[in-house]
């Protein structure tokens, strides 16, 4: 190789910004100082050396009418991500997640650098809502990396080509996750009941669910006051110290040893349902958008089910309310229902495990299988 390669990430949310420093570290196994990144990411992938020049977290937009308010910003920063690219002339560009974000830069990055190889990281998720975007994205990319093996034939019927990486959720290593200690640490007893509340990774997600849950479980402790609950987030700690009645609030470093103490989980739809399935959790799934944003947005959703492992099992292994099914009363009763019910909860403890099999749970790292088929791209050996 005359010159080292170059290589654009683009991500615009947290958990695009881990897939990108996944598949920065699996590029660099492979080829050392042969590689080199630019683009646009967060702090992890900026200690793999992407120095973004934009702060993405004025990205993290969720639901119709967010993304209507916000459209000035998200043009501003796909032009500034367009110009970052067409400066740097990278060998191939890998846009990851952020479907309003990335496919605008997509399309613009078609017409600026036509040679390019454009990859999509995580495709949108059309067995859910809008199919049509899988024929959008086969117009506008030359790859897609795909999370599970049922999302590819959607996809593929466009004739973009698809390789399935797998989900990183599925291989995180909650080993050192001690449920004993964690419950120690809090001044939680062994054996009392406890709720772990996960309200979301978006500021909006934050702001619409914490008031759900702060009603659903004021209900809960009145009808057991021994009921521990800890909630996992960054940012909730001002509004948990208003609640009427205690919760610990746990951190990211902590959410896993949490999951695996939880007798009950209860989470905002997203990939921690996953991540909670891992950790043999029983959940219930809440979700909330904002009135006029679902209005519109409604008639777009085709797919039974939210949550990644219902989808995969075609059943509803963990409730799902969604809108006005989220209200405090049908998740203090959902939560109710698991936490009286011990056999409910084993049942559905090993039935999300099972689901997580046909999530495809065993196989290698998924950062690994990205960049092998990022290289074969490159090499224009563009194979499923």
């Amino acid at each position: 190789m005359s010159r080292p390669l170059k290589i654009m990430l683009v991500a615009a949310e947290a958990s695009g910004d881990a897939l990108g420093s996944g598949l920065a570290v699996a590029l660099k196994a492979r080829l050392g100082a042969d590689v080199s990144f630019v683009g646009v990411g967060g702090p992890r992938m900026a200690k793999q050396g992407v120095q973004s020049p934009f702060d993405i977290a004025e990205l993290s937009i969720h639901g119709w009418l967010e993304g209507v308010k916000a459209y000035g910003i998200v043009k501003r920063r796909v032009a500034d991500t367009v110009a970052l690219g067409v400066a740097e002339k990278p060998d191939a560009v890998v846009l990851i997640d952020s479907w309003g974000f990335t496919i605008r830069v997509a399309k613009a990055l078609r017409a600026a650098l036509p040679g390019v190889p454009l990859i999509k990281y995580v495709g949108p998720q059309v067995w859910a809502s809008r199919p049509g975007r899988a024929k959008t994205l086969a117009g506008a990319v030359d790859h897609l990396l795909a999370l599970y093996a049922f999302d590819a034939p959607w996809f593929e019927r466009e004739g973009l080509p698809t390789t399935v990486v797998g989900s990183q959720a599925l291989h995180v290593d909650m080993s050192g996750a001690d449920p004993a200690a964690f419950r120690a640490e809090q001044g939680i007893a062994a054996a009392a009941p406890l709720l772990v509340v996960l309200p979301g990774s978006r500021p909006s997600e934050i702001r619409l669910m914490t008031p759900v849950y702060e009603a659903a479980i004021a209900r809960l402790k009145a009808a057991d006051p021994a009921l521990a609950v800890a909630v996992v987030a960054a940012d909730v700690t001002a509004r948990v110290a208003t609640w009427p009645f205690r919760a610990h609030v746990v951190g990211e470093e902590r959410k896993y040893a949490a999951m695996r103490a939880a007798t009950v989980a209860l989470a905002t739809s997203g990939t921690v349902s996953t991540e909670l399935a891992l950790a043999g959790a029983p959940t219930v799934i809440a979700y909330r958008f904002q009135p006029l944003s679902y209005a519109i947005m409604r008639p777009f959703f085709t797919g039974k089910y939210a949550t990644l492992f219902n989808h995969a099992a075609d059943e509803e292994i963990a409730r799902e309310l969604i809108q006005n099914d989220a209200t405090p009363e049908k998740v203090a009763a959902e939560v109710g229902r698991l936490l009286g019910d011990p056999d409910a909860r084993r049942l559905q403890a090993d039935r999300q495990t099972a689901a997580l099999d046909l999530m495809g749970r065993e196989g290698r790292d998924p950062s690994e299988i990205a960049a092998d088929a990022v290289l074969r791209v490159i090499a224009g050996k563009v194979a499923v």
